[in-house]
């Protein structure tokens, strides 16, 4: 079961989100047709750093960012370098940050200029069932039932989830118990409790779910070379649903 957090980690995690929430703020800014991977981590890595926070994925198993960067069919892990993003594309920033000792974590998928609508479409509906998710993360629910609430509308829409990777706990580390699929499995996993902190992050592919990893040991892709979007949040457990604490303050849902 995941550690259920005290009220004052909860108050540091809501920092550290927020800060978590600005450094993706920055790389929404900075998603440009000419923009390199590597100068967006280079960004997002100075300004967490500034904020008296720390990269939470960097070294973490000798991964060597401070941000998780994949374009288009890159679903999760990608390491940032000389590739430099072209009108069309969509890219996947996911972060961590520690703060005071406190991990959260959150990513999102951002256009880069104008994209297809049936692109736009797709990174829609991976941001409408991260939300759907985290309306199910309410106590007294299972795990269960967050991951049939993406589930259902993905593929309602005509997507896939992803099924080897899952969400997870997050708090103490970047990663703890319970796994979180996104999809429904044979087991409805763990009953809910208030202040459970849980990053909940579907990842929605336009053909099919398989996946497979590139040779540098990292990076995700789609097996068939289709699109991949990927959204999370941060959440803390409540009787009404997840709290997000990855969200600056006045768009919360």
């Amino acid at each position: 079961m995941a550690l259920i957090k005290s009220p004052q980690e909860i108050e540091i995690l809501r920092h550290g989100g927020l800060i978590l929430s600005e450094a993706l703020g920055l790389a929404e800014s900075l998603v440009k047709p000419g923009v390199s991977t590597r100068e967006l981590n280079d960004a997002i890595e100075t300004m967490i750093i500034d904020r008296d926070a720390y990269p939470a994925f960097k070294g973490v198993n000798g991964f060597p960012a401070a941000a998780c960067i994949s374009v288009n069919e890159e679903v999760v892990h990608g390491i940032p370098g000389n590739r430099k993003l072209k009108s069309g594309d969509i890219v996947g920033v996911d972060i961590g940050v520690r703060y005071q000792g406190l991990f959260t974590d959150a990513a999102r998928t951002f256009s880069v200029g104008e994209v297809d609508a049936d692109v736009q479409h797709l990174l829609t509906v991976t941001e409408e069932a991260m939300h759907a998710g985290i309306k199910s993360a309410a106590a007294g629910n299972y795990v269960q039932d967050i991951s049939r609430s993406v589930q259902e509308l993905v593929e309602q829409a005509g997507f896939n989830v992803v099924r080897v990777l899952v969400g997870h706990g997050v708090g103490h580390h970047v990663h703890e118990e319970p796994q979180i699929p996104n999809y429904v499995g044979p087991f409805r996993g763990k009953r809910l409790r208030e202040r459970m902190v849980l990053a909940i992050e579907p990842m929605v592919n336009v053909g099919t779910a398989k996946v497979k990893t590139l040779s540098d040991g990292w990076t995700v892709v789609t097996a068939d070379g289709n699109l991949s979007a990927h959204f999370e949040n941060t959440i803390c457990v409540t009787d009404t649903g997840g709290e997000i604490l990855t969200m600056s303050e006045g768009i919360r849902r």
